[in-house]
């Protein structure tokens, strides 16, 4: 017991030590502050700079963001979107200043510093058409070929990859196996993949990795499935958690291995967070298949109007599972209307998603299609969304949303292989989350999606910097 409270006491030390240390090299220091609020129509405005000051203990009428440099958790791999064949094709159809302007947007020196990519294997919702890259009944996949997609989506990925530079980050997710590979015939609505295609699927993804990487696009990682518990009206297919985990270890995880590619990121699961506890003990729960995989990616939309999220089932499985990282793989707002590209809301949604999720482990953050145009789409299904960009291709105007610059917010400050910072906030309306780069700075960033215009203190070690969160906004402070 002696030596344990000895323990107890020497890290206790080494910690108030380094506490001690940050504040010697920061104490009096200024922080700067960039802001995006609706109230003032103010989009990622630089806001100048706040002094840090002496703050004891805090009262309980004072609002604060507490930070703990000490206490450190997950790296973040990166931030991004999806580039789908919707996303390209609307690309391809804009004037080249235009297509210039986004692609600066996204992943230039000015933009929001995207790292990760991700983009579909054979069709989903948002391609013009419905396809795959062979012909039918073709079991030995000498047909397979990627012609479909050199018109517009890998042009544009290699784009990216250019912009990007050593950190680009990409992957892939099939929505569907081809139809005469399933039980009901057919790319959509469902169905299983059938027992005797199994090696034959998992041969696919090779065929896809190798002709992707023969043009010169390096495969970081793939999910194994889209949502495999959601019977679409579009490209869809059903996997149960133990089937996932049957075709992950004895056919996808050992071709992978088998062809060279043990270092390409498996992510299960793939879809929303109300499953994903019950998927990740289930799938995960032999260790032949845990293995073969290295993250547990998630979706948003069991509850993206809602405002209580199953943001605690993330925490759990990351409890569960702390070999394996927590990537969110998709989220858009559903049901477009032009009419609403510039509702605060829609920030909104992206900051309470992206804050919540980094405070409970999540690693990897994606988003869904970068850009859509004035409709929605392309969407071959009626199934239209939002984006951070919409491209008006008839008049060829660029419109930035909300969630353009709330993304921003995070991904532009926060670079990869920065690490997560122990932080909370007292008051509900405020959400925050910190963490701090590889070269030592801090970045804390701070939304208000309440009514009310809140007086906050940044409150660090015994120092703090009064800030003011005006009501629906979201700010960023740079230490």
């Amino acid at each position: 017991m002696k030596k344990l409270i000895v323990s107890c006491l020497a890290v206790g030390a080494f910690l108030n030590a380094n506490a001690q240390n940050y504040w010697k090299k920061n104490a009096g220091k200024t922080a700067k502050v960039i802001l995006t609020s609706s109230k003032t129509n103010e989009k990622m405005a630089d806001k100048g700079m706040v002094k840090f000051e002496k703050f004891g203990q805090p009262k309980e009428t004072d609002a604060c963001i507490f930070v703990d440099p000490d206490f450190k958790y997950q790296k973040l791999i990166g931030i991004g979107g999806a580039i789908t064949d919707a996303s390209a094709e609307t690309f391809y159809k804009m004037p080249k200043n235009k297509q210039k302007e986004i692609l600066e947007a996204y992943f230039g020196k000015n933009g929001l510093g995207y790292t990760v990519v991700r983009t579909n294997m054979n069709s989903c919702d948002f391609s013009s058409d419905s396809y795959t890259y062979v012909e039918d009944n073709d079991t030995a996949l000498k047909t397979f070929n990627v012609a479909h997609d050199e018109k517009y989506k890998i042009p544009m990925i290699k784009e990216a990859q250019k912009a990007i530079g050593k950190d680009f980050t990409f992957y892939f997710s099939p929505w569907s196996p081809p139809a005469w590979m399933k039980s009901n015939k057919s790319l959509y609505k469902g169905g299983r993949l059938e027992n005797q295609y199994y090696q034959t699927w998992a041969d696919y993804y090779i065929k896809f990795i190798k002709e992707y990487e023969k043009r010169g696009i390096n495969i970081w990682g793939l999910t194994v499935q889209n949502e495999p518990m959601a019977t679409q009206s579009w490209e869809s297919c059903i996997y149960s958690a133990e089937e996932e985990g049957e075709f992950l270890k004895n056919n996808l995880g050992p071709t992978l291995w088998k062809n060279g590619y043990k270092d390409k990121k498996v992510m299960i699961w793939d879809h929303n967070r109300d499953l994903i506890y019950q998927r990740a003990t289930t799938t995960l729960s032999d260790p032949e298949t845990s293995k073969y995989a290295h993250g547990i990616g998630y979706h948003w939309y069991e509850t993206w109007n809602n405002k209580t999220q199953l943001f605690d089932n993330l925490a759990e499985t990351q409890r569960a599972f702390p070999d394996k990282f927590l990537a969110f793989t998709e989220g858009c707002k559903e049901q477009f209307k032009m009419s609403g590209i510039y509702d605060v809301s829609l920030g909104e949604l992206y900051g309470r998603n992206m804050l919540n999720d980094f405070n409970k482990g999540t690693a990897l953050w994606t988003d869904w299609n970068i850009l859509l145009d004035e409709t929605g789409g392309p969407n071959h299904v009626g199934n239209f969304c939002f984006a951070p960009i919409i491209a008006d291709t008839k008049t060829g105007e660029v419109h930035y949303t909300y969630e353009y610059y709330y993304v921003g917010h995070v991904s532009k400050y926060i670079k990869p292989n920065a690490q997560r910072i122990g932080s909370s906030s007292n008051r509900a309306a405020l959400t925050s989350t910190t963490f701090m780069n590889e070269n030592g700075q801090l970045v804390t960033v701070i939304m208000n999606d309440s009514e009310n215009d809140i007086e906050t203190n940044l409150w660090i070690e015994g120092m703090s910097a009064k800030l003011s969160a005006p009501a629906h906004s979201i700010q960023t402070v740079i230490l």
